[in-house]
C-alpha cells in the first residue's frame, strides 16, 4: 500500500466516523452532540496548524544542532557564489 493510499484510507475513515457522529447515528449525550461535534473539524484544523508551526519553529531552533546539514548548506552557498561571480553577477 502506497503512502497516498494510506493517507486516503485514513482520511476516509476519519470523515466517516465524523459523519456518523454528526448525523447522530451513534447515541451521544445531547451536550456533546450539539456543542462538541459541530466544531470538531475547526478544532482539528487549528490543532494541525499549531503542530506544523511547532515543527517549523523547532526545525529553525535546532538548525545549528545539525552540523553536517549546516556544513553542506554553507558549501552549497559558497559554490553558488563562485558560479555567479564567474558569470559576472555581484553577490556581495
Amino acid at each position: 500500500m502506497t503512502r497516498a493510499q494510506q493517507t486516503l484510507s485514513l482520511a476516509l475513515l476519519i470523515s466517516s466516523l465524523y459523519l456518523v457522529c454528526y448525523l447522530g447515528l451513534v447515541p451521544l449525550p445531547a451536550k456533546v452532540q450539539e456543542e462538541l461535534i459541530p466544531v470538531l473539524p475547526f478544532w482539528a484544523l487549528v490543532s494541525f496548524g499549531a503542530l506544523l508551526l511547532f515543527k517549523l519553529g523547532w526545525g529553525v531552533f535546532t538548525f545549528n544542532d545539525v552540523p553536517n546539514a549546516h556544513k553542506e548548506l554553507m558549501e552549497e552557498i559558497n559554490l553558488a557564489r563562485t558560479e555567479l561571480r564567474a558569470k559576472g553577477v555581484d553577490v556581495d
